[in-house]
């Protein structure tokens, strides 16, 4: 897996806004709880839920924006992303406008990969990690439902190795109960 920061280039971290990085393992419900936050949370123009840019269509499970392979490469190139990542066989990439909400103050959370936590904690002055998981058998029930079979082996995906060491998480919730109730749990984290 691969991932790279548009302004890898910089001495300071931007700020003085968080950035929310909602993590864990697919299956989780990492957009289910984003998408009841972003509800929660819409009267609210300081809290920014960017769409991510994604090689692969949105779904009812996701939200994304959706660029070929050719034209994921070519925002690339263009300095498009603040940040970019490969997994699951698809390229992912937040766009770079975050980074000028961030520096206004504002509050941007998005779904990213574990593999892409550390740069983020480097590049960003007020970095908060929250790991949305579940028991494997409950993500293999997920992810049998959802049935995106672009996504790659449904073994692979739940047996990918992650350095919890790096990632190491501020808030963790574990997503089995009411998904209102853990969405509530993030929007603590949110709000700080």
């Amino acid at each position: 897996m691969t991932a790279a920061l548009h302004n890898s280039a910089m001495i300071a971290p931007i700020g003085p806004g968080r950035l929310v990085l909602v993590v864990g393992p697919s299956g989780a419900g990492k957009d289910t709880l984003i998408e009841l936050v972003r509800e929660a949370c819409r009267d609210n123009e300081r809290v920014l839920f960017p769409r991510r840019i994604v090689t692969r269509p949105s779904s009812a499970a996701e939200d994304n924006e959706t660029l070929s392979e050719a034209e994921f490469a070519a925002a690339i190139a263009d300095g498009a992303f603040a940040v970019h990542w490969r997994a699951h066989g698809h390229c992912y990439g937040l766009p770079v406008a975050i980074n000028d909400a961030i520096g206004a103050g504002a509050c941007v959370v998005a779904n990213v990969s574990r593999s892409v936590v550390p740069a983020l904690r480097a590049a960003y002055a007020d970095v908060v990690v929250v790991s949305v998981t579940a028991p494997v058998e409950v993500l293999a029930q997920r992810l049998a439902a959802r049935g995106r079979d672009t996504d790659g082996p449904l073994d692979e995906r739940l047996q990918r190795a992650v350095d919890h060491a790096a990632l190491q998480p501020d808030v963790t919730i574990v997503n089995v109960g009411a998904a209102a109730d853990h969405a509530r749990e993030l929007l603590r984290a949110i709000e700080g």
